[in-house]
Protein backbone atom coordinates (compact mmCIF):
# COMPACT_ATOMS: atom_id res chain seq x y z
CA UNK A 1 0.00 0.00 0.00
CA UNK A 2 1.62 3.44 -1.07
CA UNK A 3 1.69 5.71 1.77
CA UNK A 4 0.44 9.34 1.46
CA UNK A 5 3.19 12.21 2.24
CA UNK A 6 2.53 14.20 4.96
CA UNK A 7 1.32 17.34 2.73
CA UNK A 8 -1.30 15.35 1.39
CA UNK A 9 -2.61 14.19 4.43
CA UNK A 10 -2.42 18.00 5.93
CA UNK A 11 -4.58 19.02 3.05
CA UNK A 12 -7.05 16.17 3.40
CA UNK A 13 -7.70 17.47 7.23
CA UNK A 14 -7.20 21.38 6.25
CA UNK A 15 -11.07 21.88 7.71
CA UNK A 16 -9.89 20.90 10.90
CA UNK A 17 -5.95 20.84 11.17
CA UNK A 18 -4.31 19.47 14.04
CA UNK A 19 -0.52 19.85 14.08
CA UNK A 20 1.47 18.42 16.90
CA UNK A 21 2.85 21.85 17.56
CA UNK A 22 5.78 21.00 20.69
CA UNK A 23 3.31 24.21 22.58
CA UNK A 24 0.23 21.66 22.62
CA UNK A 25 2.54 18.84 24.89
CA UNK A 26 -0.09 19.17 27.44
CA UNK A 27 -2.79 18.39 25.56
CA UNK A 28 -4.35 15.13 24.85
CA UNK A 29 -3.56 14.13 21.01
CA UNK A 30 -0.21 12.94 22.24
CA UNK A 31 0.53 11.91 25.81
CA UNK A 32 2.52 9.45 27.16
CA UNK A 33 2.19 8.18 30.85
CA UNK A 34 4.24 9.75 33.72
CA UNK A 35 3.93 6.68 36.60
CA UNK A 36 4.00 8.12 39.88
CA UNK A 37 6.64 6.64 40.90
CA UNK A 38 9.76 5.50 39.31
CA UNK A 39 9.53 1.96 37.55
CA UNK A 40 11.35 -1.01 37.86
CA UNK A 41 14.29 -2.10 35.18
CA UNK A 42 12.01 -5.02 33.93
CA UNK A 43 9.32 -2.67 33.67
CA UNK A 44 10.53 0.37 32.04
CA UNK A 45 12.02 -1.87 29.68
CA UNK A 46 8.76 -3.21 28.82
CA UNK A 47 7.07 0.00 28.38
CA UNK A 48 9.96 1.05 25.80
CA UNK A 49 9.16 -2.12 24.02
CA UNK A 50 5.91 -1.23 23.82
CA UNK A 51 6.50 2.24 22.50
CA UNK A 52 4.79 3.90 25.69
CA UNK A 53 7.34 6.36 26.06
CA UNK A 54 8.05 7.74 23.11
CA UNK A 55 7.36 11.80 22.39
CA UNK A 56 5.52 13.43 19.63
CA UNK A 57 6.36 12.42 16.42
CA UNK A 58 7.89 14.28 13.61
CA UNK A 59 4.72 14.77 11.44
CA UNK A 60 2.45 17.27 12.04
CA UNK A 61 -0.29 15.82 10.64
CA UNK A 62 -3.16 13.35 12.62
CA UNK A 63 -2.53 9.76 11.90
CA UNK A 64 -5.45 8.42 10.35
CA UNK A 65 -7.35 4.71 10.21
CA UNK A 66 -9.72 3.84 7.17
CA UNK A 67 -12.52 1.96 8.24
CA UNK A 68 -14.65 -0.29 6.08
CA UNK A 69 -17.92 0.50 6.99
CA UNK A 70 -19.56 2.45 10.28
CA UNK A 71 -21.72 2.12 12.91
CA UNK A 72 -22.13 4.42 15.39
CA UNK A 73 -21.11 1.40 17.87
CA UNK A 74 -17.99 3.36 20.23
CA UNK A 75 -16.11 0.35 19.32
CA UNK A 76 -14.09 -0.46 16.07
CA UNK A 77 -12.70 -3.95 15.35
CA UNK A 78 -9.58 -5.20 13.93
CA UNK A 79 -11.64 -6.82 11.25
CA UNK A 80 -12.95 -3.49 10.07
CA UNK A 81 -10.05 -1.50 9.78
CA UNK A 82 -8.87 -1.27 6.13
CA UNK A 83 -6.04 1.04 6.32
CA UNK A 84 -3.54 2.62 8.75
CA UNK A 85 -1.29 5.49 8.36
CA UNK A 86 1.27 6.80 11.07
CA UNK A 87 -0.76 5.88 13.99
CA UNK A 88 0.94 4.19 17.05
CA UNK A 89 -0.31 2.26 19.87
CA UNK A 90 -2.45 5.33 22.19
CA UNK A 91 -2.50 7.59 19.34
CA UNK A 92 -5.57 9.78 18.87
CA UNK A 93 -6.70 9.39 15.43
CA UNK A 94 -8.75 10.52 13.00
CA UNK A 95 -10.98 8.07 11.50
CA UNK A 96 -12.30 8.10 7.78
CA UNK A 97 -14.50 5.81 5.91
CA UNK A 98 -13.92 4.38 2.66
CA UNK A 99 -14.10 6.76 -0.42
CA UNK A 100 -15.18 10.25 2.31
CA UNK A 101 -12.67 12.75 2.26
CA UNK A 102 -13.80 14.21 5.46
CA UNK A 103 -13.33 11.98 9.07
CA UNK A 104 -16.61 10.56 10.60
CA UNK A 105 -14.83 11.37 14.30
CA UNK A 106 -11.65 10.64 16.17
CA UNK A 107 -10.95 7.82 18.79
CA UNK A 108 -7.39 6.08 20.20
CA UNK A 109 -6.05 3.27 18.21
CA UNK A 110 -4.07 0.39 19.57
CA UNK A 111 -2.97 -2.34 17.03
CA UNK A 112 -2.22 -5.08 19.68
CA UNK A 113 -6.07 -4.90 20.72
CA UNK A 114 -8.99 -6.66 18.98
CA UNK A 115 -10.77 -3.62 19.92
CA UNK A 116 -8.71 -1.48 18.06
CA UNK A 117 -10.28 1.85 17.56
CA UNK A 118 -12.22 3.48 20.90
CA UNK A 119 -14.41 6.16 19.62
CA UNK A 120 -14.34 9.19 21.65
CA UNK A 121 -16.08 11.86 18.99
CA UNK A 122 -18.60 11.34 16.20
CA UNK A 123 -17.68 15.01 14.68
CA UNK A 124 -14.97 15.91 12.02
CA UNK A 125 -14.25 18.68 14.42
CA UNK A 126 -10.76 18.26 16.28
CA UNK A 127 -11.36 17.85 19.74
CA UNK A 128 -9.20 20.59 22.08
CA UNK A 129 -8.42 20.25 25.76
CA UNK A 130 -11.79 22.69 26.32
CA UNK A 131 -13.84 19.21 24.44
CA UNK A 132 -12.19 17.16 27.13
CA UNK A 133 -13.09 19.10 29.93
CA UNK A 134 -16.47 18.94 28.63
CA UNK A 135 -17.09 15.39 28.73
CA UNK A 136 -16.30 15.53 32.19
CA UNK A 137 -18.09 18.38 32.78
CA UNK A 138 -21.21 16.96 31.82
CA UNK A 139 -20.52 13.06 33.20
CA UNK A 140 -20.14 15.60 36.74
CA UNK A 141 -23.37 17.53 36.18
CA UNK A 142 -25.53 14.58 35.55
CA UNK A 143 -24.25 12.87 38.52
CA UNK A 144 -24.30 15.85 40.75
CA UNK A 145 -27.02 18.60 39.25
CA UNK A 146 -29.72 15.67 37.86
CA UNK A 147 -29.06 12.68 40.26
CA UNK A 148 -28.07 14.69 43.42
CA UNK A 149 -25.62 11.83 44.64
CA UNK A 150 -23.97 14.33 46.84
CA UNK A 151 -27.04 13.44 49.05
CA UNK A 152 -27.17 9.75 49.05
CA UNK A 153 -23.46 8.55 49.20
CA UNK A 154 -19.83 9.85 48.80
CA UNK A 155 -19.12 6.61 46.64
CA UNK A 156 -20.57 6.92 43.34
CA UNK A 157 -19.65 6.57 39.44
CA UNK A 158 -18.43 9.64 37.63
CA UNK A 159 -17.70 8.70 34.48
CA UNK A 160 -19.06 5.51 32.66
CA UNK A 161 -17.18 4.60 30.32
CA UNK A 162 -18.81 4.70 26.24
CA UNK A 163 -21.73 5.79 28.33
CA UNK A 164 -20.18 9.05 29.19
CA UNK A 165 -18.15 9.10 25.74
CA UNK A 166 -14.81 8.21 27.34
CA UNK A 167 -14.06 4.27 26.07
CA UNK A 168 -11.65 2.78 27.95
CA UNK A 169 -11.91 4.05 31.37
CA UNK A 170 -13.98 4.54 34.32
CA UNK A 171 -14.14 6.45 37.29
CA UNK A 172 -15.41 6.06 41.07
CA UNK A 173 -15.32 8.89 43.74
CA UNK A 174 -14.53 7.43 46.96
CA UNK A 175 -14.85 9.87 49.27
CA UNK A 176 -11.86 12.82 48.38
CA UNK A 177 -10.59 10.10 45.92
CA UNK A 178 -10.77 9.57 42.18
CA UNK A 179 -10.10 5.93 41.36
CA UNK A 180 -10.08 4.64 37.98
CA UNK A 181 -9.54 1.33 36.25
CA UNK A 182 -8.39 1.49 32.59
CA UNK A 183 -8.69 -0.79 30.06
CA UNK A 184 -7.67 1.04 26.77
CA UNK A 185 -4.41 2.20 26.19
CA UNK A 186 -5.39 5.63 25.05
CA UNK A 187 -7.46 6.59 28.17
CA UNK A 188 -4.14 5.18 30.39
CA UNK A 189 -1.66 7.32 28.64
CA UNK A 190 -4.20 10.23 28.73
CA UNK A 191 -4.95 9.31 32.48
CA UNK A 192 -1.96 11.54 34.10
CA UNK A 193 -3.95 14.61 32.35
CA UNK A 194 -7.33 13.45 32.47
CA UNK A 195 -7.48 12.75 36.59
CA UNK A 196 -6.25 15.85 37.65
CA UNK A 197 -8.62 17.81 35.19
CA UNK A 198 -11.32 15.91 36.91
CA UNK A 199 -10.17 16.35 40.43
CA UNK A 200 -10.33 20.04 39.86
CA UNK A 201 -13.54 20.18 38.69
CA UNK A 202 -14.83 17.69 41.70
CA UNK A 203 -13.04 19.76 44.47
CA UNK A 204 -11.00 16.88 44.99
CA UNK A 205 -7.50 16.58 46.44
CA UNK A 206 -6.53 12.84 45.29
CA UNK A 207 -6.55 10.21 42.52
CA UNK A 208 -5.14 6.99 41.19
CA UNK A 209 -5.28 4.65 38.06
CA UNK A 210 -5.31 0.97 37.94
CA UNK A 211 -5.60 -1.22 34.97
CA UNK A 212 -7.94 -3.57 34.56
CA UNK A 213 -6.72 -7.60 35.12
CA UNK A 214 -7.29 -8.54 31.37
CA UNK A 215 -5.51 -5.02 30.28
CA UNK A 216 -2.02 -7.13 29.04
CA UNK A 217 -4.25 -9.80 27.40
CA UNK A 218 -6.01 -7.26 25.75
CA UNK A 219 -3.89 -4.08 24.91
CA UNK A 220 -0.56 -5.96 24.90
CA UNK A 221 0.89 -4.41 27.80
CA UNK A 222 0.91 -4.26 31.58
CA UNK A 223 1.76 -0.72 32.61
CA UNK A 224 2.54 0.61 36.23
CA UNK A 225 -0.28 2.24 38.22
CA UNK A 226 -0.84 5.53 38.91
CA UNK A 227 -1.42 8.05 42.06
CA UNK A 228 -1.66 11.76 42.99
CA UNK A 229 1.19 12.49 45.30
CA UNK A 230 0.04 11.91 48.90
CA UNK A 231 -3.28 9.61 47.62
CA UNK A 232 -4.33 7.68 50.39
CA UNK A 233 -3.86 3.43 49.92
CA UNK A 234 -7.82 3.24 51.87
CA UNK A 235 -10.94 5.13 52.69
CA UNK A 236 -14.13 4.91 54.30
CA UNK A 237 -16.95 5.71 52.70
CA UNK A 238 -21.11 5.93 53.44
CA UNK A 239 -23.59 4.52 51.85
CA UNK A 240 -27.43 4.90 52.64
CA UNK A 241 -26.00 5.86 56.39
CA UNK A 242 -23.42 2.37 55.97
CA UNK A 243 -19.76 2.63 56.55
CA UNK A 244 -17.39 0.91 54.33
CA UNK A 245 -14.08 0.67 54.56
CA UNK A 246 -12.18 0.64 50.99
CA UNK A 247 -8.48 0.06 50.24
CA UNK A 248 -7.03 0.39 46.59
CA UNK A 249 -4.71 -2.06 46.57
CA UNK A 250 -5.32 -5.68 45.66
CA UNK A 251 -9.36 -5.09 45.23
CA UNK A 252 -11.65 -5.57 42.37
CA UNK A 253 -12.37 -3.09 39.81
CA UNK A 254 -12.05 0.69 41.05
CA UNK A 255 -12.20 -0.55 44.82
CA UNK A 256 -15.53 -0.84 45.58
CA UNK A 257 -18.87 -1.69 43.47
CA UNK A 258 -21.31 1.56 43.45
CA UNK A 259 -23.46 -0.34 40.53
CA UNK A 260 -25.07 -2.24 43.50
CA UNK A 261 -26.17 0.75 45.16
CA UNK A 262 -29.58 1.02 45.07
CA UNK A 263 -30.21 -2.94 44.60
CA UNK A 264 -28.60 -3.33 48.02
CA UNK A 265 -31.00 -0.66 49.34
CA UNK A 266 -33.92 -2.70 47.79
CA UNK A 267 -32.65 -5.80 49.83
CA UNK A 268 -33.41 -3.93 52.56
CA UNK A 269 -37.32 -4.20 52.13
CA UNK A 270 -36.95 -8.09 52.52
CA UNK A 271 -35.06 -9.13 54.89
CA UNK A 272 -35.72 -8.08 58.14
CA UNK A 273 -35.77 -11.02 60.75
CA UNK A 274 -34.88 -12.98 58.26
CA UNK A 275 -31.96 -15.91 57.85
CA UNK A 276 -30.05 -14.50 55.21
CA UNK A 277 -27.04 -16.28 52.71
CA UNK A 278 -24.52 -13.50 50.81
CA UNK A 279 -22.69 -15.67 48.11
CA UNK A 280 -19.59 -14.29 46.41
CA UNK A 281 -19.76 -11.66 49.26
CA UNK A 282 -16.58 -9.68 48.35
CA UNK A 283 -16.46 -6.74 50.87
CA UNK A 284 -19.60 -7.67 52.52
CA UNK A 285 -21.74 -4.25 50.78
CA UNK A 286 -25.37 -6.96 51.28
CA UNK A 287 -24.02 -8.80 53.91
CA UNK A 288 -23.43 -5.80 56.21
CA UNK A 289 -26.63 -3.28 54.42
CA UNK A 290 -28.49 -6.56 55.37
CA UNK A 291 -28.01 -5.67 58.75
CA UNK A 292 -27.88 -1.97 59.12
CA UNK A 293 -30.63 -0.87 56.82
CA UNK A 294 -32.61 -4.24 56.76
CA UNK A 295 -32.34 -5.67 60.41
CA UNK A 296 -31.79 -9.28 59.21
CA UNK A 297 -31.24 -11.78 61.96
CA UNK A 298 -28.80 -13.76 60.88
CA UNK A 299 -26.39 -13.07 57.68
CA UNK A 300 -23.93 -15.37 56.13
CA UNK A 301 -21.49 -13.68 53.68
CA UNK A 302 -19.30 -16.36 51.36
CA UNK A 303 -16.34 -15.63 49.25
CA UNK A 304 -13.52 -17.60 47.45
CA UNK A 305 -10.86 -14.86 48.47
CA UNK A 306 -9.84 -14.48 51.74
CA UNK A 307 -8.48 -11.00 51.54
CA UNK A 308 -12.07 -9.07 50.67
CA UNK A 309 -13.95 -11.40 53.96
CA UNK A 310 -11.41 -9.25 55.79
CA UNK A 311 -12.41 -6.23 54.85
CA UNK A 312 -15.82 -7.77 55.00
CA UNK A 313 -15.59 -8.55 58.80
CA UNK A 314 -14.13 -4.79 59.51
CA UNK A 315 -17.31 -3.31 57.43
CA UNK A 316 -19.15 -5.67 59.58
CA UNK A 317 -17.59 -4.06 62.97
CA UNK A 318 -17.59 -0.58 61.45
CA UNK A 319 -20.90 -0.68 61.74
CA UNK A 320 -21.14 -2.64 65.21
CA UNK A 321 -22.95 -5.67 63.64
CA UNK A 322 -22.36 -9.15 63.30
CA UNK A 323 -22.31 -11.23 60.41
CA UNK A 324 -20.71 -14.21 59.45
CA UNK A 325 -18.24 -14.72 56.74
CA UNK A 326 -16.80 -17.69 55.40
CA UNK A 327 -13.94 -18.26 53.04
CA UNK A 328 -15.57 -21.31 50.60
CA UNK A 329 -16.16 -21.69 46.96
CA UNK A 330 -19.64 -20.95 46.21
CA UNK A 331 -20.54 -24.10 44.50
CA UNK A 332 -18.79 -26.59 47.53
CA UNK A 333 -20.82 -24.20 50.12
CA UNK A 334 -24.13 -24.66 48.77
CA UNK A 335 -23.86 -28.47 48.44
CA UNK A 336 -22.81 -28.82 51.91
CA UNK A 337 -25.43 -26.61 52.90
CA UNK A 338 -27.92 -28.62 50.69
CA UNK A 339 -26.53 -32.12 52.14
CA UNK A 340 -27.08 -30.50 55.51
CA UNK A 341 -30.28 -29.44 54.80
CA UNK A 342 -29.95 -26.05 55.53
CA UNK A 343 -32.14 -23.23 53.62
CA UNK A 344 -32.21 -19.77 53.96
CA UNK A 345 -35.22 -17.00 54.00
CA UNK A 346 -32.74 -15.08 51.40
CA UNK A 347 -30.37 -15.84 49.22
CA UNK A 348 -28.32 -13.43 47.22
CA UNK A 349 -26.07 -14.69 44.23
CA UNK A 350 -24.18 -12.20 42.37
CA UNK A 351 -20.63 -13.34 40.93
CA UNK A 352 -18.27 -12.14 39.27
CA UNK A 353 -18.01 -11.54 35.48
CA UNK A 354 -18.40 -15.05 33.96
CA UNK A 355 -18.82 -14.33 30.61
CA UNK A 356 -15.74 -11.80 29.48
CA UNK A 357 -15.66 -12.42 25.75
CA UNK A 358 -17.64 -13.71 23.07
CA UNK A 359 -15.79 -17.35 23.22
CA UNK A 360 -16.85 -17.34 27.14
CA UNK A 361 -20.38 -17.34 26.22
CA UNK A 362 -21.39 -20.69 26.72
CA UNK A 363 -19.36 -21.96 29.56
CA UNK A 364 -20.38 -18.62 31.53
CA UNK A 365 -23.62 -19.78 30.95
CA UNK A 366 -23.50 -22.61 32.20
CA UNK A 367 -21.97 -21.48 35.36
CA UNK A 368 -24.95 -19.21 35.71
CA UNK A 369 -27.15 -22.06 35.06
CA UNK A 370 -25.37 -24.11 37.43
CA UNK A 371 -25.31 -21.53 40.37
CA UNK A 372 -28.75 -20.79 40.34
CA UNK A 373 -29.67 -24.49 40.16
CA UNK A 374 -27.95 -24.56 43.61
CA UNK A 375 -29.09 -21.37 45.19
CA UNK A 376 -32.87 -22.33 44.66
CA UNK A 377 -33.01 -24.48 46.35
CA UNK A 378 -31.05 -23.12 49.38
CA UNK A 379 -33.84 -20.87 49.74
CA UNK A 380 -37.18 -21.78 51.84
CA UNK A 381 -40.41 -22.11 50.40
CA UNK A 382 -41.90 -18.35 49.88
CA UNK A 383 -38.22 -17.33 50.40
CA UNK A 384 -36.18 -14.50 48.59
CA UNK A 385 -33.84 -15.54 45.70
CA UNK A 386 -32.04 -11.91 44.14
CA UNK A 387 -29.82 -13.14 41.34
CA UNK A 388 -27.56 -10.96 39.34
CA UNK A 389 -25.46 -11.42 36.53
CA UNK A 390 -22.32 -8.39 35.19
CA UNK A 391 -21.89 -9.88 31.80
CA UNK A 392 -22.93 -7.22 29.64
CA UNK A 393 -22.38 -10.34 26.60
CA UNK A 394 -25.62 -12.02 28.28
CA UNK A 395 -28.62 -10.38 27.11
CA UNK A 396 -31.67 -9.90 29.99
CA UNK A 397 -33.97 -12.13 28.00
CA UNK A 398 -31.36 -15.10 28.28
CA UNK A 399 -30.39 -14.59 31.67
CA UNK A 400 -34.35 -15.06 32.58
CA UNK A 401 -34.75 -17.65 30.53
CA UNK A 402 -31.64 -19.32 32.19
CA UNK A 403 -33.17 -18.81 35.73
CA UNK A 404 -36.52 -20.49 34.39
CA UNK A 405 -34.45 -23.69 33.32
CA UNK A 406 -32.84 -23.85 36.14
CA UNK A 407 -35.76 -23.95 38.51
CA UNK A 408 -36.90 -26.74 36.10
CA UNK A 409 -34.11 -29.30 36.30
CA UNK A 410 -34.25 -32.13 38.44
CA UNK A 411 -32.17 -34.70 39.09
CA UNK A 412 -28.91 -35.42 41.05
CA UNK A 413 -25.67 -33.45 41.93
CA UNK A 414 -22.72 -34.78 43.98
CA UNK A 415 -21.35 -33.02 46.97
CA UNK A 416 -18.77 -31.52 47.62
CA UNK A 417 -16.45 -34.67 48.17
CA UNK A 418 -18.56 -37.06 45.44
CA UNK A 419 -19.35 -39.43 47.86
CA UNK A 420 -22.97 -38.60 48.50
CA UNK A 421 -26.05 -37.59 45.84
CA UNK A 422 -28.41 -34.31 46.44
CA UNK A 423 -31.60 -34.53 45.06
CA UNK A 424 -32.52 -31.42 43.69
CA UNK A 425 -36.67 -31.04 42.82
CA UNK A 426 -37.90 -27.88 40.62
CA UNK A 427 -39.22 -25.13 41.49
CA UNK A 428 -41.51 -22.45 40.74
CA UNK A 429 -40.41 -18.74 40.02
CA UNK A 430 -42.50 -15.63 41.26
CA UNK A 431 -40.45 -12.82 39.40
CA UNK A 432 -41.56 -9.88 41.71
CA UNK A 433 -38.72 -7.39 39.93
CA UNK A 434 -36.11 -6.56 37.31
CA UNK A 435 -33.38 -3.91 38.23
CA UNK A 436 -30.27 -3.15 37.03
CA UNK A 437 -26.95 -1.10 37.83
CA UNK A 438 -27.36 2.47 40.00
CA UNK A 439 -28.50 5.61 37.39
CA UNK A 440 -24.87 6.66 37.89
CA UNK A 441 -23.72 3.76 35.08
CA UNK A 442 -26.12 5.20 32.40
CA UNK A 443 -26.99 2.80 29.36
CA UNK A 444 -25.99 4.52 25.79
CA UNK A 445 -28.31 3.63 23.12
CA UNK A 446 -24.93 2.66 20.80
CA UNK A 447 -23.42 0.04 23.22
CA UNK A 448 -26.18 -2.03 24.53
CA UNK A 449 -23.06 -3.53 26.57
CA UNK A 450 -23.46 -0.85 28.80
CA UNK A 451 -26.74 -2.47 29.81
CA UNK A 452 -24.43 -4.84 31.66
CA UNK A 453 -26.40 -6.01 35.13
CA UNK A 454 -28.91 -7.71 35.80
CA UNK A 455 -30.85 -8.23 39.20
CA UNK A 456 -33.79 -10.65 39.06
CA UNK A 457 -35.73 -10.71 42.15
CA UNK A 458 -37.51 -14.14 42.63
CA UNK A 459 -39.92 -15.67 45.35
CA UNK A 460 -39.21 -19.03 45.08
CA UNK A 461 -42.09 -21.89 45.46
Amino acid sequence: MARRSSTHRTQRHSRNPAPRDPERATEFDDVRPQPAAPASREMASLMVRQRMDLGPSASNAIPIVQVRNRTRHPILYRKQIARVEDARPGDLVAVYCEGQQEPVGYGVYNPRSEMSVRMLWNTPTFPTNAAWEEKLRAAVSLRRDTLCLDTQSDAWRVVHSESDGLSGIVIDRFGDVLSAETFGLGMYQRASLLMPMLARQMGLPHWLVQTSPQFLSQEGCEPPSLASEGCPTQVVISEHGTRFRIRFEGGHKTGFFCDQRENRRKLAEFVRGKSVLDLCCYTGGFSVQAKTLGKADDVTGVDLDEEPLKLARENANLNQVRAKFVQADAFNYMREMLRNGKQYDVVILDPPKLIRTRVEIEEGTRKHFAMNRLAMRLVKPGGLLLSCTCAGLLPESEFLQLLVSASKSQGEDLDPHGSSKIISQSRTLQIIARTGAAPDHPVISTCMETDYLKAVWMIVN
